[in-house]
């Protein structure tokens, strides 16, 4: 019988801002899929819950019904695998991994670690203090790191790629005289259920490419590994370069390097997309461009929450958060922060580097015109374009993240009228 498990926010995950707010930190991907989804196949038969955020709750439990969300009275039942939900995993996650009396250390931190329901009371829900449960335990080096901020995702991505398709362990050439393949044909694996049209090419020579069930790709499309093009995605034309995760659902066109495009993401268009992590629903105009190296090579500050925070890399592009939208020819600076539900117009130059949630962009200057009322009307239209709904539950958490993020607006509308009186 495989143990429950119980995914798990820390303090931390207030960092990963604007990726994670409409989503746990362990639902955001790196390699070819989230911490939940190794969890889940490590143990597929067990009892399984989370402890998130209070405003994903909702949200949450609609979209996973057999999940037990915030559920005190469940977490206290039974001995309990409690799992950081800022864990990648070095390999392919086993139930045999998680021993009894153990503590899985991930560098210093707490990965997960195997607790009595005694001890699950004990707790009472704060899991910043698990390292003091760690005491008692047996310590193994579980491997992987406990990622803080959005870039780090994108720094893996490249390596997890390559673990993830070693542990698959599945090749599968495509038909021939359909594609150009480079490289060992070992490291491609091409759905039976993908469309591939003549005219493309498949790179493997620096890592393994992956194309899931029912992606299309269309002609003078190059792929390079290591690369993972997961379900339903389509490729128009597209140069996708090594390191890239193209999720589930996403239709993506232009160039794009090193880069996570989390699902529903709709690329389009020509323009440049580089070290990037793009959340759900994001719809990029033609000729959007982003800069991920400055001209100094210099490190690059990324202003999460309008706090610029090194990255300590001189490679870093843009965190772009959900149902966010870019005009044509939106340029975008080296190291910046879109927020949830943004509207992008441009005019001609570079962008802010920071635009808080719920806010526009008008003829390059930060507005206020973005209304939360005209953002939600837009979603349930975009959402519907691919047989979607923006349930009541989805529409409640963005109107939650609307009013907690009111003070990071303040101060961004603030910044740029003192920087405009100059």
């Amino acid at each position: 019988m495989s143990p429950r498990i119980l995914l798990v926010e820390d303090d931390q995950c207030q960092s990963l801002t604007p990726v994670a707010l409409l989503r746990p930190a362990f639902e955001l991907l790196c390699g070819h899929q989230s911490l939940r989804s190794r969890v889940r196949s490590a143990c597929p038969t067990g009892e399984w819950g989370v402890a998130v955020r209070s405003w994903l709750a909702d949200g949450y439990a609609e979209e996973h019904p057999e999940c037990h969300v915030n559920d005190e009275f469940w977490i206290q039942q039974g001995p309990t695998i409690v799992v950081n939900g800022r864990w990648i995993p070095d390999g392919l996650l086993t139930a045999e991994k998680f021993e009894p009396e153990t503590v899985g250390i991930a560098g210093s931190e707490v990965a997960w670690i195997r607790l009595t329901s005694r001890e699950m009371a004990e707790l009472q829900g704060d899991w910043n203090s698990l390292a003091d449960l760690a005491k008692n335990k047996r310590v193994v080096d579980t491997g992987g790191v406990l990622f803080r901020y959005p870039w780090e995702l994108v720094r893996r991505n490249p390596d997890q790629l390559m673990r993830d398709f070693a542990d698959a362990g599945v090749s599968q050439m495509p038909a021939p005289g359909e594609v150009q393949c480079q490289g060992d044909p070992t490291d491609i694996y091409v759905s039976e259920r993908a469309v591939i049209d003549p005219y493309v090419v498949i790179d493997a020579r620096n890592g393994p490419v992956s194309i899931g069930h029912d992606v299309h790709v269309l002609p003078f499309t190059r792929i390079e590994g290591p690369c993972h093009i997961a379900s339903k995605s389509q490729l128009f034309r597209a140069h996708v370069r090594s390191g890239t995760t193209v999720g589930p659902v996403c239709r993506v066109g232009g160039e794009v390097e090193e880069s996570i495009l989390h699902s529903h993401v709709t690329k389009y268009h020509e323009g440049f997309l580089g070290h990037s992590y793009v959340c759900p629903w994001v719809n990029f105009g033609a000729m959007t461009t982003t800069s991920d190296l400055k001209n100094n090579y210099s490190n690059v500050k990324v202003p999460l929450e309008g706090r610029p925070i090194s990255t300590g890399m001189n490679k870093v592009g843009t965190f772009f958060g959900d149902h966010t939208k870019t005009a044509i020819d939106s340029m975008f600076n080296t190291g910046s922060s879109i927020g949830v539900m943004c509207m992008v117009l441009p005019d001609g130059g570079l962008l802010p580097r920071h635009v808080p949630s719920f806010s526009s962009v008008q003829s390059g200057t930060l507005s206020r015109n973005w209304t939360l009322e005209s953002g939600l009307e837009t979603a349930r239209v975009a959402m519907a374009r691919r047989d979607c709904e923006l349930t009541e539950a989805l529409e409640e958490q963005l109107r939650t993240v609307f009013e907690m993020t009111s003070d990071e607006r303040n101060r961004a509308f603030a910044r740029a009228a003192r920087l405009q009186v100059v």
